[in-house]
């Protein structure tokens, strides 16, 4: 119930009122019963762009075991990538509207991202469900809803643009914590906190676009006191070794 609320909060946020945003579908039935593996534990291979070292990623994915996953893991799996895609694909469309690098240089993170969660796809032998689909089109219908109200509120102007890329960042952060939430997969975690690591560095990089115009970006997903905490500490960078790096 809580990412269908924050769906339909973020839909009416891009509408044109103010309110929060996280994108989800429908509850699982069956959820991990053990305890999440600690996330101080795992590599962290992306770097302050937010690009994610899918050489080393694979490398650590391929050397952990494939166990069975549970229902909530493939859901997780299976929407992480339409979401990240999501995120490539408005990128690339505000960046060709308005001409600004932040949205290439995102749009190119992204896809490093969107990688991540296929490597998953593949090891799990999970249909992918974004291989055939185009830069805009989604199987997930409210995915593809959200896309277009996405593109819309972007089209309108530049700073509408960045704050579009705000929220689709703050989104995914708190997407990513409630699927880390419902894991105690070593592997599934790491790709997870290397995207939210990613997500933070993002969000960071778009406040700062709006703030360099006189624009303050007020939270619309996360807590403020957590926001807060991500806006006011600086870029963060993976190491070769475990544990979160700089970490907030």
């Amino acid at each position: 119930m809580k990412r269908r609320y924050a769906l339909f909060v973020m839909v009416v946020l891009v509408s044109g009122v103010l309110a929060s945003g996280c994108i989800g579908t429908s509850e699982t039935s069956t959820t991990s019963t053990e305890s999440p593996v600690p996330t101080n534990t795992v590599p962290l291979v992306a770097d302050s762009n937010g690009n994610v070292n899918t050489n080393d990623l694979q490398s650590y994915i391929d050397s952990l075991p494939a166990e069975p996953l549970t229902d909530a893991e493939k859901e997780g799996l299976l929407y992480m990538v339409e979401e990240e895609k999501l995120a490539h694909d408005v990128y690339t469309k505000l960046y060709e509207k308005w001409g600004l690098q932040i949205f290439a240089n995102i749009a190119k993170s992204e896809t490093t991202h969107v990688e991540s969660v296929r490597m998953l796809l593949k090891k799990y032998n999970l249909t992918d469900p974004t291989a055939s689909e185009g830069i805009g089109e989604f199987q997930n219908k409210e995915l593809q809803a959200l896309y277009d109200q996405l593109i819309e509120m972007g089209m309108k102007s530049e700073v509408d643009a960045l704050k579009v890329g705000a929220l689709i960042e703050e989104t995914d952060i708190k997407d990513l914590q409630e699927w880390i939430s419902k894991t105690n997969k070593i592997d599934i975690i790491t790709v997870y906190e290397n995207l939210m690591m990613g997500s933070r560095n993002h969000l960071r990089s778009f406040v700062g676009q709006l703030e360099n115009r006189g624009v303050t970006y007020e939270p619309q997903v996360l807590p403020k006191d957590e926001y807060e905490a991500i806006i006011n500490s600086p870029m963060e960078t993976g190491g070769s070794g475990q544990g979160n790096g700089n970490k907030p």
